[in-house]
């Protein structure tokens, strides 16, 4: 019992041992960097994970706690992000999630209203999905 807690805290697999699908773990993901839980967060992503955002790459799990895992948990926080479209796709041990997202809210005090799209990359690993890419990307809204 202790270990299928376990799991379910760490990688998102549900206690009946079925593995969340990919959007699940996705929105886990998200649910995750909103209440600041680093550790369930990290443990969403595969220690390979590639992120791109804004032009910037980071190439594994610990580069993006180093650098950006922070501030994006202290935006996700202080904001308030709605999915508007949100395609899963499911080939195998592979899934690519497709989302379009409205972000409203505040960032370092200052009103935020931005329209994003991401893309996600998931492997099933054992009965659990990882996280090995996520590309996003935003704009303002008009």
């Amino acid at each position: 019992m202790a270990a299928s807690l376990l799991a379910t805290a760490l990688f998102g697999v549900h206690a009946s041992g079925f593995a969340a699908s990919p959007k699940e773990t996705l929105e886990a993901f998200h649910a995750a960097l909103t209440s600041g839980d680093k550790a369930k967060a990290l443990a969403l992503l595969a220690p390979e994970v590639a992120i791109y955002e804004a032009g910037y790459v980071e190439r594994s799990r610990d580069e993006y706690a180093s650098h950006h895992l922070g501030g994006d948990m202290e935006f996700a926080r202080s904001s308030t992000r709605k999915v508007l479209a949100q395609t899963e796709r499911i080939d195998g041990n592979t899934a690519i999630v497709w989302e379009e997202s409205e972000t409203t809210g505040t960032s370092r005090g200052k009103p935020v209203h931005v329209f994003g799209t991401g893309t996600a990359v998931l492997e099933k690993k054992g009965d659990a999905w990882a996280i090995v890419h996520v590309h996003w990307s935003s704009r303002k809204a008009k």
